[in-house]
């Protein structure tokens, strides 16, 4: 078993983390596995309460470990890559990952387009625009909100022949002939709302990923999709190539 290095300027609870991790990742820890209680880490490593409880309080904060209060410490899930690319759908996402898509109809309706939402659209203000707000889910957890525009003129019938649950992309593609070919999209860290984090299963006041998402055919924004994803299990992900 590794030790702390007590003449190392890396602080101890630094260290500990960091061969918790090892724990985790080379023990082959399954998810919902117990991690040692905070008393046998004090006593394996030679360490105080505080400063065990220091590094347990960040894996948890990270999202590497949870607590259940009167059982201990466990292996949270691993997050999932959200790659800075333009993906075909939530659900082949999903599928890929090799868990399994839903997707909850919360609301849908036409109205005269905002402000803002004309403005990514390149639509005049008040513009007819179709708003989708779904609740997206993976293996029955709730991952996402999602709120997507659509201009009204380019599917005119688009709530009416839209099934619950139906894939979005996939219809829109098959009976619009809307084939998305480039986006641009922006990330920030947020807060979720009362209502956001009731249905995201979270804590009030709980970390999310704000994403901005303007999707284009032919150099035509078509959809402009505000998300609301769950930090705890996100983490982004992209390929870095040296331009020369």
């Amino acid at each position: 078993m590794a030790a702390i290095d007590a003449s190392s300027p890396v602080p101890k609870y630094v260290q500990l983390r960091g061969l918790l991790l090892d724990l985790i990742e080379e023990s082959e820890l399954g998810v919902d596995a117990p991690m040692p209680s905070e008393r046998e880490l004090c006593h394996s490593y030679g360490l105080s309460r505080m400063t065990v409880r220091q590094a347990v309080d960040q894996l948890v904060a990270e999202g590497r470990l949870y607590r259940v209060p009167g059982k201990g410490t466990f292996v949270a899930r691993p997050k999932i890559d959200m790659p800075l690319r333009l993906s075909s759908s939530f659900t082949e996402e999903m599928k890929a990952r090799g868990m399994v898509p839903g997707s909850v109809d919360l609301d849908q309706r036409t109205l005269p387009a905002a402000g803002h939402v004309a403005k990514g659209l390149g639509l005049a203000p008040g513009a007819p625009v179709h708003i989708i707000e779904r609740l997206r889910t993976a293996d029955g957890t709730p991952m996402a909100l999602e709120r997507c525009h659509i201009p009204a003129a380019l599917a005119p019938d688009l709530l009416a022949v839209r099934s619950p649950g139906q894939s979005l992309y996939d219809l829109l593609e098959h009976r619009y002939g809307v084939v998305f070919d480039s986006g641009d999209q922006t990330v920030e860290a947020g807060i979720a709302t009362p209502g956001d984090a009731d249905l995201l299963h979270l804590p009030h006041g709980s970390p999310v990923l704000l994403l901005r998402r303007r999707s284009y055919q032919n150099s035509t924004c078509a959809e402009l999709t505000e998300s609301a994803y769950r930090a705890d299990r996100y983490r982004l992900h992209t390929s870095l190539v040296r331009s020369r």
